[in-house]
């Protein structure tokens, strides 16, 4: 039964991570298919300020989830450490480009920057936690729960940002547009992460 609620996590990982390339914008022409990794960048000419960031959290809270993970598994597999590096290559996702970093309005994309280093210092203190799993009976239920708070972040934020601006682009464009198969992806793949940290958070809390 573990192994199978494990097998939904990875799923709803991979939707995630799949819906993130996906259509988000589906606009009334080629141009104006916009997937997840492109909208944040489109709408910032529809005057979101900082919270067209929130379009860049999917790959940050599935870094943090990937890699908060591997605080449950050994040290001295090199699975553990290949999903670590996959957990903040995928962060980066989100890094901006070097000409927004460097010019006047580079204070708007460092909660991005915080966002990948948070992935990079979990990584790491997951590494720490690994070596004391063992021993540590907290150490499960702080797991599922930080996915818990990980998945609804990356559920509720980019799509609450997606249903902000959808009215906004439909005005500009003329046409009703609807939602998105990435932004499908990302909310099933966010809250399929949640039902199964919380199924485990259940089962660990009950064997107490």
């Amino acid at each position: 039964m573990r192994q199978y609620r494990e097998t939904l996590l990875y799923a709803a990982f991979t939707a995630v991570f799949v819906g993130y390339f996906l259509v988000w914008l589906p606009g009334p022409g080629a141009g104006l298919q916009l997937m997840g990794l492109e909208v944040g960048e489109w709408v910032k000419f529809m005057g979101m300020d900082t919270r067209r960031n929130w379009f860049y959290l999917p790959p940050i809270t599935l870094g943090l989830m990937m890699a908060l993970l591997t605080a449950l598994w050994p040290n001295d597999r090199w699975q553990t450490w290949g999903m670590r590096a996959t957990a903040v290559a995928v962060s980066i996702l989100a890094f901006p480009a070097i000409e927004d970093i460097m010019g006047a309005y580079r204070q708007e994309y460092m909660a991005r920057i915080v966002g990948i280093g948070l992935v990079m210092a979990v990584s790491l203190i997951s590494g720490i936690l690994a070596w004391r799993s063992a021993n540590e009976r907290w150490l499960p239920s702080f797991i599922w729960s930080g996915l818990v708070l990980f998945s609804l972040v990356g559920l509720i934020l980019p799509t609450w940002a997606y249903l902000l601006v959808r009215p906004a682009v439909s005005e500009w464009l003329g046409v009703s547009v609807g939602v998105g198969i990435g932004v499908w992806l990302n909310g099933l793949g966010h809250l399929g992460a949640t039902a199964v940290a919380l199924w485990l958070l259940w089962d660990v809390k009950g064997k107490r």
